[in-house]
């Protein structure tokens, strides 16, 4: 292993979303991350002929699994609670995914594990939180986002509000904010040599996402009327177009010179350089701006706008951005086992991150444990030996 996180243990109780994508960040990291995976879940992935198979018909592949061992042990029994304190007793970091009391009643909530452990991370992810009214509802990504204010001004003028997939409350405002979580807990523990509880609810970290607009707004800079502000394209100068090939490009040149840049490039005058802070001709700006867009291809733009400082880029599809050059010199993406996915990220000078396959089960997941002190009698248990 490699990466900051090196010589960091990871258990990792098997949940969906966001709770695996901050484990993904913490083994990117370095951290030795085991998940404990259903009995059903290890079965299912092992049958290559049946159930390794989507809706579709193609080969399942979680890449969210990456660089972590799975076992797989049934937390219904008193045995397999029994074995995955055992690991948890030996890990500086757990990951638990379950709704408000779940691990509680199975015995592995974070009174119990902080006890036999008290130098552990007990990490909580949730929609909701652990509080609150809603606190032991069901709910989705789309629920946690629309609640915390972040879905609503995803709209253009009107139109319903356009979820931005499951990146905002999944991902950005969960699975990221575990994984911050974590960091800081560690780095606090470093200091006092004790564990804590995380609360990582995605409803909390969708909202802290939209702090600059609460401020904003509060300043008279954010309009409810969507569509009207610079950064929900309400500007012909921070915005998306279409050009002639049906792709599009996107515009960020909010700096007065690399508008003048642009404009000078796509042959319009100063005119609308000189609007530019009157919000009441962006709508006729935005109208030139897309009839000249529409004169040239995508590929033809690229070649006259990119390398200047027009704040130019195009719109990529997900299988054309492993493929851009400035991608490729960074090595943005990375080809594993024939799939091509995201680089872990950030980088290090000193202590480089690497990447690793999908999770493993079985005896190499076995094998892993006894780096954790783990005895030859316990991975019997593990395994469910009789």
């Amino acid at each position: 292993m490699a990466g900051p996180l090196t010589g960091i243990r990871v258990v990792e109780l098997q949940g969906r979303g966001p709770g695996p994508f901050g484990a993904m960040v913490l083994a990117d990291l370095g951290a030795e991350v085991l998940r404990v995976a259903r009995r059903e879940d290890i079965g299912a992935a092992e049958d290559e002929s049946a159930t390794q198979r989507n809706l579709t018909g193609h080969r399942r592949i979680d890449l969210l699994a990456r660089g972590r061992r799975v076992v797989a042990i049934d937390l219904k029994t008193q045995d397999g609670v029994r074995a995955v304190l055992r690991l948890i007793d030996r890990a500086d970091v757990v990951i638990e995914p379950f709704r408000p009391g779940v691990a509680e009643r199975l015995g592995v909530g974070p009174d119990v594990c902080l006890e036999r452990n008290p130098r552990l991370v007990y990490a909580r992810i949730t929609g909701w939180g652990q509080t609150g009214p809603y606190a032991s509802t069901p709910g989705h990504d789309l629920n946690y986002v629309a609640l915390s204010g972040a879905l609503d001004p995803l709209r253009a003028r009107g139109q319903p509000p356009a979820p931005p997939l499951n990146l905002v409350g999944d991902f950005g405002g969960g699975g990221m904010l575990l994984a911050i979580g974590v960091l800081g807990a560690l780095l606090e523990r470093s200091r006092s040599g004790q564990g804590q509880v995380v609360d990582a609810a995605m409803v909390d970290g969708a909202a802290l996402l939209t702090t600059m607009f609460h401020g904003m707004r509060a300043e008279g800079l954010w309009s409810d009327d969507y569509g009207s502000n610079v950064l929900d394209l309400g500007a012909p100068f921070y915005n998306v177009y279409e050009t002639a090939d049906g792709r599009y490009v996107t515009i960020a040149s909010g700096e007065p010179k690399f508008y003048a840049q642009l404009l000078g490039l796509l042959g319009l005058g100063e005119e609308l350089l000189e609007q530019q802070a009157d919000p009441t001709t962006w709508p006729e700006g935005k109208e030139r701006l897309a009839a000249v867009f529409k004169t040239k291809t995508r590929d033809e733009w690229c070649e006259l706008l990119e390398g200047t400082d027009t704040c130019f880029a195009p719109v990529l599809a997900l299988w054309e951005a492993p493929e851009h050059p400035h991608n490729v010199s960074r090595q943005t993406f990375v080809g594993v086992d024939g799939v091509v996915q995201p680089a872990p990220a950030p980088r290090f000078s000193r202590t480089p991150t690497s990447l690793h396959s999908p999770g493993r089960s079985g005896d190499e997941a076995l094998e892993f444990l006894e780096e954790w002190g783990v005895s030859r009698e316990e991975l019997d248990d593990l395994s469910g030996a009789d």
